[in-house]
C-alpha cells in the first residue's frame, strides 16, 4: 500500500531555486513499449507516480486517479479538483467499456440568461473571468467512484502520491512558467492566485521548484473525510464563497462577476454512469464518451463518413480531404443535437447510424470543397445527399484540459479526459485552498445560435454543458486495440479522428500519428492548421482542391496506449507540443 509522507508544516506557496544536488525531474520520453501496463500524460512527474502506482500492485483505474491527482499539481491550469471530466474504463475480465461522466454542473439557480445582460450576452473574457462561469466540480467524485467501482486503492491512498508532491515540489518548465505568464494580468487581479501563481508579481523562475503546500493541505482533507469537506463541508464552503464574492485585489479596475454557487449545489452534486457511445469501424468496435460529450458521437460520425471510401489506397491528397470534409459535417451535426441530455433527447442512434452517415458521405465530392458553414441534417430521418435542419455556425470553445491513458499488466485500460476549461479556468484560486476553478460554464451557448429556436446547449439549473472531450477506446473481438484522447477544446475532436485514421488506415505508426502535423476543420471557411501541416508537399493539392487553411501555433497534445500482439504495452505522448508528454511502461522491453 502507498503511505502518506508526513506533512510541513507549510500554509502558502513556496518557490526556491532547486537545491544543489537536487534529483532531477524524470524525463519526458515519447514512447516506451514494454510489460507490467503502461502510464501516458503531459507530464513526467504525474507520469512516475503513475508507474509506481502499477509497480506497487495497483491497476490501471488507481493509476489514472493518482496520476491525474499529480497533474492538479503539475498541469494546474489544464485540471485540478476545481474542474470536471470523463472517465472511459475497459475491463479485461469483463471485455467491458464503461464511462463516468465527472462533468461539471451549473448552479440550480441557473436560467438560459446565465449569460446574457440587458439583452446582450456577455462578452466571452469577461464571462470567463467571473464566478458566474464556475460549475460544481465534479474531478474528486470521478476519482472516489472510479476507485469504488473498479480500483483497489481507496482515495487516501490514490492521493497520497500527489499530496507529496505538492509538499516537495517539482522542477518549474518552460510550460508552467509561459502558462502562468499568459494569464499574469488576470491573475494578478484576484489575492489568492496572485499569491500563489505570482509571489514578488513574476511567474515563479524556470528551473527554480514551486511548491504548492495549500493544496497538499486540500488534498490530505479530502481524502481524510472522503470528499465530504468539499461535498457539504469547509472546503465547499470556501469554494461557494470564492464564487459568490471572488478575492478580487483591492483597486482593480477589472469587472468580476459574482455568481450565485449554494452549498446545496455541491451537497446535490453527482457523478453519472452512462452507457458508452459505439459505432464499428473497418471491423473495430470504437468506445466513446456519450452526451453531454460531443466526442462519442461526432468522432463516431466522422468515422461512419469515412468508412465508404478505403482510405488505404487513397492518395495523401484524397485522404486529407476527406478527413477535413467529414469532421465539417460531424460538426454541422453536433451543434444542433447534443447537450446535457437530461434537459433535452439527444438522438445518439441516430448520429451513429452508419445509413444517417452514408446521407452525409455523399456529399463530399473528390475535387472540390463543401461551402461552410454547413448546415446540419436531422439523424432521425436521414435523406441522402440533403442536408435540413438550418444553420451551424457556432462559437468555438477554448478547453485547454489534459488526457491521460493508463493500462495495467491484467489488461485493464482507462482513457481520461479532465479539464478546468481554459487555460487557467476562471482565473480564481480558492483562498488558502490552493485550487484554481473552472470556467466550464462558458462551454453553454450564451443565447440560441438562431433566435427563437430552441438549443439543446443553452444554460439551465443543474445542467451540464455540451463537451468537446473525447476519451476513445477502441477493441477487436473484445481485446483492446489502442486508447487516446488529446487536450484543445473543439480541436479534440478532429485530433482524434486524425490519430485514428492515421494509424488504423494510412498504418502510421502510433506515435507518428500522434505527432503528425494537424489540421482541425470545425464548419468554417478556412481550416486552422499547425504550420508544419501548411508547409506540407500535400497541401498544394489540398488548396488546389478549394481548402483555405489558416495557421493555429499548436493543435492538441495527445498520449495514447496500445496492445502490442505479444502482450506488451506502447505508451506514446507527444513529442513537442507543450513541451512534449511523458509515456513510461513499467518494464521496459
Amino acid at each position: 500500500m502507498l503511505r502518506t509522507v508526513a506533512a510541513l508544516t507549510l500554509s502558502v506557496v513556496m518557490v526556491a531555486p532547486a537545491p544543489a544536488g537536487a534529483a532531477e525531474p524524470p524525463p519526458r520520453v515519447p514512447e516506451q513499449v514494454g510489460w507490467g501496463g503502461a502510464v501516458s500524460s503531459v507530464d513526467p512527474d504525474a507520469s512516475q507516480i503513475g508507474i509506481d502506482v502499477l509497480r506497487r500492485g495497483g491497476n490501471a483505474v488507481d493509476a489514472a486517479v493518482a496520476t491525474a491527482a499529480a497533474l492538479g499539481v503539475t498541469d494546474p491550469f489544464s485540471a485540478g479538483i476545481g474542474g470536471g471530466g470523463f472517465f472511459v474504463h475497459y475491463d479485461a475480465r469483463t471485455r467491458r467499456v464503461s464511462t463516468l461522466d465527472g462533468r461539471e454542473t451549473a448552479p440550480r439557480s441557473a436560467t438560459d440568461q446565465l449569460f446574457v445582460e440587458n439583452g446582450q450576452p456577455l462578452p466571452f473574457a469577461e464571462a470567463m473571468t467571473s464566478g458566474k462561469s464556475v460549475g460544481v466540480p465534479g474531478t474528486p467524485k470521478t476519482w472516489q467512484q472510479a476507485l469504488r467501482k473498479w480500483g483497489t486503492l481507496d482515495l487516501r491512498e490514490a492521493m497520497a502520491p500527489a499530496e507529496a508532491l505538492a509538499r516537495r515540489g517539482f522542477v518549474v518548465d518552460q510550460t508552467f512558467n509561459s502558462q502562468i505568464t499568459n494569464n499574469a494580468a488576470r491573475f494578478a487581479d484576484f489575492t489568492s492566485t496572485r499569491d500563489l501563481y505570482l509571489p514578488g508579481g513574476q511567474a515563479p523562475a524556470v528551473g527554480s521548484t514551486f511548491r504548492n503546500p495549500q493544496l497538499a493541505d486540500t488534498y490530505r482533507e479530502l481524502a481524510r473525510t472522503d470528499l465530504a469537506s468539499l461535498y457539504g463541508g469547509a472546503v465547499g464552503r470556501d469554494l461557494v464563497n470564492a464564487v459568490r464574492k471572488p478575492p478580487v485585489v483591492p483597486g482593480s479596475t477589472r469587472n468580476v462577476r459574482a455568481g450565485d454557487m449554494q452549498l446545496s449545489d455541491l451537497t446535490r452534486y453527482q457523478v453519472e454512469r452512462r452507457d458508452p457511445t459505439h459505432t464499428r469501424y473497418r471491423g473495430l468496435d470504437v468506445y466513446g464518451m456519450a452526451a453531454p460529450s460531443s466526442g462519442g458521437t461526432t468522432v463516431g460520425e466522422a468515422l461512419n463518413i469515412l468508412e465508404s471510401t478505403d482510405l488505404s489506397k487513397v492518395s495523401d491528397v484524397e485522404y486529407l480531404h476527406r478527413f477535413i470534409e467529414s469532421t465539417k459535417l460531424a460538426f454541422a451535426d453536433r451543434l444542433r443535437w447534443v447537450g446535457d441530455p437530461a434537459f433535452s433527447r439527444v438522438p445518439t442512434e441516430g448520429l451513429l447510424s452508419q445509413k444517417f452517415a452514408d446521407s452525409r458521405a455523399c456529399l463530399i465530392k473528390p475535387d472540390a470543397v463543401l461551402p461552410a458553414p454547413q448546415p446540419a441534417a436531422d439523424p432521425r430521418n436521414p435523406k441522402a445527399c440533403e442536408a435540413t435542419a438550418g444553420t451551424s455556425a457556432q462559437r468555438e470553445d477554448a478547453e485547454r484540459t489534459t488526457h491521460l491513458t493508463t493500462a495495467d499488466r491484467w489488461g485493464n485500460v482507462v482513457a481520461y479526459t479532465l479539464t478546468i476549461e481554459a487555460e487557467g479556468g476562471s482565473g480564481i484560486v480558492v483562498p488558502n485552498r490552493g485550487f484554481l476553478l473552472n470556467n466550464e460554464l462558458t462551454d453553454f451557448e450564451f443565447v440560441a445560435p438562431a433566435p427563437g429556436v430552441p438549443h439543446p446547449n443553452l444554460p439551465g439549473p443543474g445542467k451540464r454543458p455540451r463537451s468537446s472531450m473525447a476519451p476513445t477506446i477502441v477493441l477487436d473481438h473484445g481485446k483492446v486495440v489502442l486508447a487516446v484522447g488529446s487536450p484543445g477544446g473543439a480541436t479534440i475532436l478532429t485530433t482524434v479522428t486524425q490519430i485514428l485514421t492515421a494509424r488504423l488506415d494510412r498504418k502510421a505508426s502510433l506515435l507518428d500519428a500522434v505527432a503528425a502535423p494537424r489540421a482541425s476543420q470545425r464548419n468554417a471557411a478556412t481550416t486552422p492548421a499547425e504550420a508544419a501541416f501548411i508547409a506540407a508537399s500535400t497541401t498544394a493539392g489540398l488548396q488546389a482542391i478549394g481548402h483555405k487553411f489558416s495557421q493555429n501555433a499548436e493543435i492538441g497534445a495527445a498520449t495514447a496506449v496500445e496492445r502490442a500482439k505479444d502482450g506488451r504495452w506502447r505508451a506514446v505522448a507527444e513529442p513537442t507540443r507543450r513541451g512534449g508528454g511523458a509515456a513510461r511502461v513499467v518494464k521496459v522491453g
